[in-house]
């Protein structure tokens, strides 16, 4: 059974899990995590941001799913209530992928929208 909590605001996959365990790993600090976020930009308007950080900022909203975690900052969650951080590999490379319900728009590579 899933540690992830059924009403998150944004859910985690368990193949974001599974790669966010990795980098975690990889990068070696203590209780770094992911920061998601959105900023204006990108051919639909708003681009999806990720960065690893280390220190949690007041209006951070953190996800959590089986220990791993993740942070959505208190604008972006504006735009992310109800979306799913996903890990995708596949022809084109591995890359973290957001399936957004808010969204009336996308690019074809998925890393901007429109709301």
């Amino acid at each position: 059974m899933s540690a992830e909590v059924r009403d998150a605001p944004v859910r985690l996959s368990e193949r974001a899990v599974r790669r966010l365990r990795e980098i975690y790993a990889a990068d070696g600090r203590r209780g770094v995590f992911l920061r998601l976020s959105v900023e204006g930009g990108g051919c639909s308007g708003f681009r999806y941001r990720f960065d690893l950080d280390d220190t949690p900022q007041a209006d951070d909203v953190f996800v959590e799913r089986d220990g791993v975690r993740v942070a959505v900052d208190g604008m972006a969650l504006l735009f992310l209530v109800g979306a799913e951080l996903d890990f995708v590999e596949d022809l084109t490379g591995a890359y973290f992928r957001v399936h957004n319900p808010n969204a009336t728009a996308s690019c074809g590579c998925g890393h901007s929208f429109a709301v």
